[in-house]
C-alpha cells in the first residue's frame, strides 16, 4: 500500500496489432465474478491500461494442461478463445516459468497446444494448434440493406464471418461491420466479421471487424484462421496461406490433417503497476 492505493502488477502484450493486458493471477486471486469489471476498467481509454482485451494467468486443475486463462473483450464480455492472445498467452507463460516451450493450457473453448519457437528464422514468433473447426458453412446468403451478400462461416473457437472481396482496401468496414455482426442470422450471440482478398494461392489480405471490441481491429488471429480454413474449402488457397492483416503484420496459418496452426508474432510491449482504487477496483 502507497499514498496511490494498493498496486497490482501487469503486462502489456501485442500480436500482431492486436493487444492485451495480462494478469498473473496464481497469486493475486482475482475471483471470475468480478473479472468482468477489471476488463471494462483496464482496457478502457483515458482512465485505464487501453487495450483489445483482458486475461488472467492461472494454475489449472486439468493435469493435462500446464496453466489456464480466463480471457474478456475490452467490453467486459467473455471470449472462449483469441488467437492472438494464445499467441501472447504461451510467449509470457514460458517467459515467467509457467509452462515450458511446447505446452498446453485451457481455454474455454478447450485446451490449445503452443510452442514458442526458440531457434532458426522464425524464432520468438509462437505457433498455436487451434481447437478443431466447428458448424462451418459456406455459401450463406444474407439480405444487407435489401441486397444478397454471399458469406462464409466457421467457429475456430469463436464465431467467424468470412466475406472474399476484390478490393479489401476501399471497403467501409464500420458500415458493412456491425450489419453482418448483428444479423438475425447470428444472433444471439452475433459473430466476427472477416473481410478477405485473395491474391495468389499462398497469400491474402485480410481485415477483421471485432465483435467484442465493436470495430476494426489491427489483427485477429481466430479470424485468419478461419479465412484460410473456408478459402482453402472454396477451392483459393493452398494449405498454408500468409495473411497480411490491417496493422501490417502477417499471420501464417496451415491446415495439416484437419488441425489448424496458426503462427505469429507476439511481442511483451511493456509491463508496469496499476492501482486498485484508482479505478475503482477491489480483489
Amino acid at each position: 500500500m502507497t499514498i496511490f492505493g494498493t498496486s497490482v502488477s501487469f503486462y502489456k502484450m501485442q500480436g500482431c496489432g492486436n493487444d492485451f493486458v495480462i494478469i498473473d493471477n496464481r497469486e493475486l486471486g482475482v475471483p471470475e465474478s468480478s473479472m468482468k469489471d477489471w476488463a471494462i476498467a483496464l482496457c478502457a481509454r483515458a482512465f485505464g491500461i487501453y487495450a483489445d482485451g483482458l486475461f488472467f494467468l492461472e494454475n489449472s486443475d486439468d493435469p493435462d494442461q500446464d496453466y489456464r486463462w480466463h480471457f474478456y473483450n475490452s467490453d467486459g464480455s467473455r471470449a472462449e478463445m483469441c488467437g492472438n492472445a494464445s499467441r501472447c498467452a504461451g510467449k509470457l507463460a514460458h517467459a515467467i516459468g509457467l509452462a515450458p516451450a511446447e505446452h498446453v493450457f485451457g481455454t474455454d473453448a478447450g485446451s490449445i497446444k503452443a510452442q514458442v519457437l526458440l531457434d532458426g528464422p522464425d524464432a520468438g514468433r509462437v505457433k498455436v494448434q487451434l481447437t478443431p473447426p466447428q458448424n462451418t458453412e459456406t455459401n450463406i446468403v444474407l439480405d444487407i440493406d435489401g441486397e444478397p451478400l454471399t458469406v462464409h462461416y466457421s467457429d475456430t473457437g469463436v464465431p467467424h464471418v468470412v466475406v472474399f472481396v476484390d478490393d479489401i482496401k476501399t471497403l467501409d468496414i464500420m458500415d458493412i461491420g456491425p450489419k453482418i455482426r448483428y444479423h438475425e442470422h447470428f444472433a444471439p450471440a452475433g459473430t466476427n466479421v472477416n473481410f478477405a482478398q485473395v491474391l495468389d494461392r499462398n497469400t491474402m489480405l485480410l481485415r477483421t471487424y471485432e465483435r467484442g471490441v465493436e470495430g476494426e481491429t489491427f489483427a485477429c488471429g481466430t479470424g485468419a484462421s478461419a479465412t484460410q480454413l473456408l478459402a482453402n474449402a472454396l477451392g483459393l488457397t493452398d494449405e498454408y496461406a500468409n495473411l497480411t492483416t490491417t496493422g501490417n503484420e502477417v499471420l501464417t496459418v496451415f491446415l495439416e490433417e484437419g488441425n489448424i496452426f496458426l503462427q505469429g508474432a507476439a511481442e511483451l510491449t511493456f509491463k508496469g503497476e496499476f492501482y486498485l482504487e484508482a479505478l475503482g477496483l477491489s480483489v
